[in-house]
């Protein structure tokens, strides 16, 4: 379990190949106090570590993962946000996000406005989307907030604190993105169409 709040952005330092997955190596200043077993959300996407040492650690995403994110198209030198998991007695901020990918989005505008920046993220697979107007939402891995919600698009706003310190200031149009939708929202969908 995660909260949506980005810890750092890690650069991937090798991502190769194995058996029909995809082992990352991934370099972030929290690399030494993570141990083999232990789940850090990669751009969002829970992950489990099989190897660390002080400078860096490894990830590995088997196929289906690869082909449900945007994990299949990082290359090496890219940066990832990066979240470790929860510990039990940790504040709570952003939302429940718990690193499961419901559907990749496509960037159809990033604007300049004042005081922030506004992207707009292109949408269709789920239907209904579990996504209200000032709920939470889960882009790469960052908790954000819902300023609109049309048919097959949202907006959310970005303070400059996140701009600055995530990749989605590397983001343009026509860019992937994870998204993943609020578990509350999920949940109650679910309930309701029984």
């Amino acid at each position: 379990m995660f909260t949506g709040l980005v810890e750092t952005v890690g650069r991937v330092e090798r991502a190769v190949g194995r058996q029909g997955n995809r082992v990352f190596t991934i370099r972030a200043g929290f690399a030494r106090d993570l141990k083999p077993g232990e789940s850090v959300a990669v751009d969002g996407c829970c992950l489990t570590v099989t190897r660390a040492d002080k400078d860096g650690f490894d990830v590995e995403a088997v196929a289906t993962t690869l082909e449900a994110t945007t994990l299949g198209g990082i290359k090496t030198g890219e940066g990832v946000n990066l979240e470790r998991a929860l510990k039990t007695g940790d504040r709570m901020g952003g939302h429940f996000v718990q690193g499961h990918v419901d559907e990749v989005g496509r960037v159809r505008r990033v604007e300049r406005r004042s005081g922030h920046w506004q992207l707009a993220v292109q949408t269709g697979r789920c239907v209904p989307r579990p996504l209200v107007e000032k709920g939470s939402v889960c882009v790469d891995g960052i908790s954000l907030t819902a300023v609109a919600v049309r048919p097959g698009e949202f907006a959310v706003n970005i303070i400059p604190h996140t701009w600055e310190n995530t990749n989605l200031s590397r983001r343009r149009p026509g860019d992937k993105v994870n998204i993943e939708y609020d578990l509350l929202v999920k949940a109650v969908q679910s309930a309701t169409r029984r």
